[in-house]
Order: structure tokens, then sequence, then C-alpha cells
């Protein structure tokens, strides 16, 4: 059984740095039109990070970390 401070970064949601093919999917998501919200329930990752590729991705034309 886990305590309520065991773990944090996991309970958090915090995980590792997403792939370059995750990256790429988002984008692919985006340019056929689903939204965020969309993107985020399928791929499981956050809105806020979905929001941050495509941002990243049309100000700077890359997907790179």
């Amino acid at each position: 059984m886990q305590t309520a401070s065991t773990n944090i970064c996991e309970r958090m949601g915090r995980s590792q740095e997403l792939s370059e093919f995750k990256h790429g999917t988002v984008i692919g998501c985006h340019l056929c039109n689903a939204s965020i919200h969309e993107i985020s329930l399928l791929l499981n990752i956050s809105r806020s990070t979905v929001s941050a590729i495509i941002t990243k991705w049309k100000q700077l034309g890359t997907t790179a970390t």
C-alpha cells in the first residue's frame, strides 16, 4: 500500500519526455482539425502539453525538444 507522499510525481501526472513520434502525431491530429481536447483524450496527454506542442510548431516550425 502506498502512502500519500509516495510517488508524488506519478500521482501528479509528471512523466518522461514525449517521443518525436508522439509530437508528430499531435501535429497530424491538429492538421486534421482535431481540437486540443480531442487530441488530449486520444493520445492520453494533458491539454497544456498538446497546446505547447502546437504553439511551438506554429512559431518555430519544429517539434524537436
